[in-house]
C-alpha cells in the first residue's frame, strides 16, 4: 500500500511580494497567507491525515497548525525541512545582490545546486538534509497519509531528487505558490510518484498566477 504525502508550501508572508531572498529570515504569515491556508485546511479536512510536520520557521509552524486543526493533531518539528539559507544575501532583492556581488551572483545563477553565496547553502546541501528527513517520515508512516509543510526552494529540490530532474535548473523550471498542495505517493522511501503539483484550486482564482518575478534572471531576461 502506498504512503501518501501532502507536501505543502507555507502561506504568503509579509515578504512574499517583495522579490527578496528570505530563506533563513524568520518572517510571519500575512493575513492573505492565513486565509489561503484556512481554505486548504477546509479542502483537506476529510483526508485521513495521521500526522503533521513542519520546518522550524514561524511561517511553516503557523501554516501547519492551521492545517492540523481540523484533524485535532499536534505539529511535530523537522529541522531538515527548513528553507535554504542565502547567507549574506538574506532580505536583499535580487537587483541589490547583483549590484553588490556580481561575480558571486553570476556563479550562483548559473548553478544554484552546487554553488552557495557566502555564508549560505547550496541546493546540494539542502537536498542532503531534507531528503533523508522526508524519507524517515515516509518510513515511519508506511501505508498511511501524512502532511508536511516546508518551503519553496526545499520542496523544489526534494521533487528534483525524487523525480530525477536536473537540480541545476530547479529555480527556473519548477514553481511553488504560497499554500500550494503537492501530493506524492511513495512505493518506498526513495521511490515516489508525483500525483499533484503546485495545486492552488482552493484559491478563489483557482489557478497559480503566471510566472513573473521568481528571483531568476532566466525569467526576467528579455525575449530574443
Amino acid at each position: 500500500m502506498a504512503t501518501r504525502v501532502f507536501l505543502v508550501r507555507h502561506g504568503a508572508t509579509i515578504l512574499s511580494a517583495e522579490d527578496r531572498f528570505a530563506g533563513e529570515t524568520d518572517v510571519d504569515l500575512s493575513d492573505m497567507g492565513r486565509a489561503q491556508l484556512r481554505k486548504l485546511a477546509d479542502r483537506l479536512s476529510g483526508e485521513p491525515i495521521c500526522a503533521v510536520y513542519a520546518s522550524p520557521m514561524r511561517r511553516t509552524q503557523e501554516s501547519a497548525h492551521i492545517l492540523a486543526a481540523p484533524h485535532g493533531l499536534s505539529v511535530a518539528t523537522v529541522p531538515g525541512l527548513r528553507e535554504i539559507s542565502h547567507g549574506r544575501w538574506e532580505t536583499r532583492t535580487r537587483r541589490e545582490v547583483e549590484a553588490l556581488w556580481p561575480e558571486e551572483y553570476a556563479r550562483w545563477d548559473a548553478d544554484p545546486y552546487t554553488f552557495a553565496p557566502k555564508g549560505g547553502e547550496s541546493g546540494l546541501a539542502v537536498t542532503a538534509r531534507a531528503f533523508p528527513a522526508l524519507a524517515d517520515l515516509v518510513q515511519a508512516h508506511s501505508g498511511r497519509t501524512f502532511l508536511a509543510v516546508s518551503h519553496k526552494a526545499t520542496i523544489r529540490l526534494l521533487l528534483s531528487a525524487l523525480l530525477g530532474f536536473d537540480p541545476r535548473f530547479y529555480r527556473d523550471r519548477l514553481d511553488q505558490s504560497p499554500a500550494c498542495l503537492n501530493v506524492l505517493d511513495f512505493k518506498d522511501p526513495s521511490h515516489a510518484r508525483l500525483t499533484l503539483f503546485n495545486d492552488v484550486s482552493h484559491y478563489d482564482r483557482g489557478a497559480p498566477e503566471p510566472p513573473a518575478a521568481h528571483l531568476s534572471s532566466w525569467w526576467d531576461a528579455p525575449k530574443p
